[in-house]
């Protein structure tokens, strides 16, 4: 294979990841409405289910981050895609709760090391100018399996059986890895082109990456917004079916419409904050600009628990999708901006677990909530979290730049 092509196949692999990735932990969310009726699983124990597969994809998204920097990108996809295809493929042979339990944690554990993997092959394989939109690209798959999740799991439950909607893709992700692992490494290409993506052959020690204020800001926002997008994977399909009485089969031809939103707009917020730097605008300015836009477009979220129709109600969806798009595509690529070659995926690790751990502390109690109340109080506070994000953002990075940290 020429080699100047391998970036662009690379590109596809991190999308199909990605892509795989989002799809695989979205089989529940819609196969739960079975699931429920023939195992009599609570909203309770669901949450708790959530919670497991949270605990060990907070976990493993710091080891995996950090085991990305150590090993590279090659050899720590290759073992979370195969983790996690396996798992996947081990829900079809739940028959109770508590086996649902150990797959999810599974599930999880091979997952966790996805975003932090992809993150650091765009490093290792892209420059500045183009890292936005490489990272677009490569999280917009997460959007597109989102999309596809929906009206796929509800083709192939109704043709071969829920549980044949956990396998299928189980399988078509141990053919991935097994295609990655052919891929060419990406070390002799960033050495040869001498430019600021060189591979270190150390890590900067977590005491010095958890005393940097820019890392402790983006643990912070990853903290307050991951339970919007969780609550928005694992709730939504639900709260069709039981707020606007949308029928198990009729939620496909709505569901995916959010998720399609966000492919979109992970790829326009990396290609629209690239264009402003090869404009001539300062990478600062440029990534803080989309963010920024992110934001205001969120505030739309409270209007969900009021609007009479269920189109108007995903319409509105679709907006925070297509914001968070913006929003995480130029915070992943802020993150490679600051901490370069030798913490990306250290630093996009810590965050997601943060962001994990909010997560499972998070979805019980929204099960709570929901079980008490409604889904309003949920839907205001999703309307909050990011303009509260971008104001942390800008206040305790006000400048985006490399900085240089001590290796071990």
């Amino acid at each position: 294979m020429n080699r100047k092509y391998i970036p662009l196949v690379v590109l596809a692999f991190l999308f199909s990841a990605t892509a795989l990735s989002f799809l695989d932990r979205q089989v529940l969310s819609m196969t739960i409405i079975k699931i429920q009726q023939e195992f009599k699983v609570t909203d309770f124990q669901y949450g708790i289910v959530n919670t497991s597969f949270l605990i060990s994809y907070a976990l493993m998204f710091t080891i995996g981050g950090r085991l990305m920097d150590k090993f590279g990108s090659k050899k720590g996809l290759a073992v979370s895609v195969g983790v996690w295809s396996i798992a996947n493929s081990l829900h079809g042979i739940i028959s109770n709760f508590y086996h649902l339990v150990i797959f999810r944690f599974l599930l999880g554990a091979g997952e966790g090391g996805c975003f932090p993997g992809a993150a650091k092959a765009v490093f290792e394989w892209f420059n500045e100018k183009n890292r936005g939109l490489a990272n677009g690209i490569a999280i917009g798959g997460a959007a597109i399996g989102a999309v596809i999740a929906p009206p796929l799991t509800i083709f192939i439950s109704s043709k071969l059986g829920w549980r044949s909607s956990f396998v299928i893709p189980g399988l078509i992700g141990i053919v991935w890895v097994v295609g990655w692992l052919l891929i060419p490494s990406a070390k002799k290409r960033v050495q040869n082109q001498n430019n600021e993506a060189l591979v270190a052959k150390s890590a900067i020690p977590f005491s010095t990456i958890l005393k940097n204020k820019q890392a402790q800001t983006f643990i912070l926002i990853r903290f307050l917004l991951d339970p919007v997008l969780y609550f928005i994977m694992f709730w939504t399909p639900k709260y069709l079916n039981e707020q606007r009485n949308i029928s198990f089969e009729n939620i496909g031809s709505l569901f995916w419409i959010p998720f399609l939103a966000l492919g979109v707009s992970n790829i326009v917020g990396g290609f629209f904050s690239d264009k402003l730097v090869k404009k001539g605008v300062s990478i600062n300015r440029a990534r803080k600009t989309v963010m920024g836009i992110a934001a205001a477009l969120t505030l739309v979220a409270p209007m969900i628990a009021f609007v009479s129709s269920a189109q108007v109600a995903v319409a509105l969806m679709a907006v925070i999708m297509f914001a968070h798009g913006f929003w995480i595509t130029n915070y992943i690529t802020s993150i490679s901006d600051i901490f370069g070659g030798i913490g990306t995926s250290t630093v996009v690790g810590l965050s997601g677990t943060a962001g994990a751990i909010s997560g499972l502390i998070i979805n019980p109690l929204i099960g709570l909530v929901i079980q008490s109340y409604s889904y309003s109080p949920i839907w205001i506070a999703c309307g909050l979290m990011y303009p509260l994000a971008f104001v942390l953002f800008i206040v305790f990075i006000p400048k985006i730049q490399l900085v240089r940290l001590q290796t071990m």
